[in-house]
């Protein structure tokens, strides 16, 4: 059973790779394969060998990313995944070995303030986005992300988490403005910005991701501390870097907001919401490719809403991969039980195979775009 097992995930990596978007009789390996597809995943360890859990969620589970960090939050520990620079380049080799399709490795960075490869380890030095976006000068953003993409090429690390494309409404903001994460409150700006650190990093081979949509940016309080509700402040500038971009053909992921805006849903987040996600990001705007959410471990989520209802609600708006940071919370199971809820879903006809196959072939997509395996 194990043999006939393997064989049939060896076929379904072979349609997936060689034969994409080509779908037969569904194997029996092959919705715990786009299941786990869907899930990126934090852990703590500087080692596979430090972290069991990981591996097993990798080998067993199939999760499709990993998200690494250099300090873990709830133990207050400087060394959560990074250390050195030969250590890190050492562990991301080992994750990507584990899994039979190439893995998503994805960081937090950004620059300046959100800076998870700090020059104290050895790391190049970067500069905020504010501060590029205050220059403004093409070769100065584009100096600083080809810096970036090639340092985590070099550390086998695939994707960043960046570039931010909110505005700077409110420079009090406590988790954007004050961090320097955006480049500026001018649209036009920001979209130059972004698009000049977009195309250093796919010169590199690294994939960007524009957040955190709908726009974080006119917020006054911080989603992984609490519900955050921008109804009032939010305008449809804000938009306007997406829009752009996706216009241009953007079709890299896009992050989603934990961000609540009652203009444009009055009952839920910006990653639970349907209104949001698949009404405006995909339907007006035309996104064709991976959405990812932010940390569903945030407060803003997590405070309000039970795993499984968090997890229907994001599948339903739209969302394509589940991000589990495990560091504003920590849960080593935490594969295990949305796996769980997952299928408890599909069981009971709340969500459809053919959903799960629109994320699965977008991810896929992606996944052979990048040649992560390659890195």
């Amino acid at each position: 059973m194990k043999k006939q097992s393997l064989l049939s995930a060896a076929l379904l990596l072979f349609i997936c790779f060689f034969a994409m978007p080509c779908y037969g009789a569904v194997q029996p390996d092959s919705l715990a394969i786009k299941i786990g597809q869907m899930l990126m995943v934090g852990f703590r360890g500087l080692t596979v060998a430090d972290a069991p859990e990981i591996a097993a969620d990798i080998t067993e589970r199939r999760i499709g990313g990993v998200v690494l960090f250099e300090y873990d939050v709830l133990s207050r520990t400087p060394l959560r995944n990074i250390s050195t620079l030969g250590q890190l380049s050492r562990l991301t080799q080992e994750l990507q070995k584990l899994s039979a399709i190439p893995l998503f490795i994805a960081i937090d960075q950004e620059g300046g303030k959100v800076n998870r490869l700090k020059p104290a380890r050895g790391f190049p030095a970067s500069v905020s986005a504010q501060h590029l976006g205050l220059l403004n000068n093409p070769d100065s953003t584009r100096s600083a992300a080809l810096q970036s993409a090639r340092t985590l090429r070099a550390l086998h690390i695939g994707m960043n988490l960046a570039p931010v494309a909110d505005l700077n409404s409110n420079p009090a903001n406590p988790v954007i403005g004050k961090l320097e994460r955006s480049f500026s409150a001018d649209p036009s700006v920001v979209t130059t910005n972004i698009r000049l650190t977009c195309d250093a990093y796919r010169t590199e081979g690294i994939i960007p991701v524009l957040k955190h949509f709908p726009g974080h940016g006119s917020s006054t309080t911080d989603t992984h501390r609490d519900f955050t509700d921008i109804t009032s402040s939010w305008s449809e500038k804000e938009l306007e870097p997406y829009r752009t971009m996706i216009d241009s053909g953007y079709w890299d992921p896009i992050m989603t907001a934990h961000v609540f805006n009652g203009k444009l849903d009055p009952l839920y987040p910006a990653t639970l919401s349907k209104a949001t996600i698949d009404g405006l990001l995909r339907g007006k705007l035309g996104f064709k490719g991976v959405i990812i959410s932010d940390d569903m471990q945030m407060r803003a989520i997590a405070d309000h809403y039970g795993l499984e209802t968090a997890i229907r609600l994001a599948i339903d708006a739209g969302v394509d991969i589940l991000l589990f940071g495990n560091n504003t919370a920590y849960d080593s199971a935490i594969t295990e039980k949305a796996t769980v809820f997952i299928k408890s879903l599909l069981a009971r006809n709340i969500i459809t195979p053919e959903r799960l196959d629109r994320s699965f072939r977008r991810i896929m997509e992606l996944k052979q775009r990048y040649r992560l395996d390659s890195l």
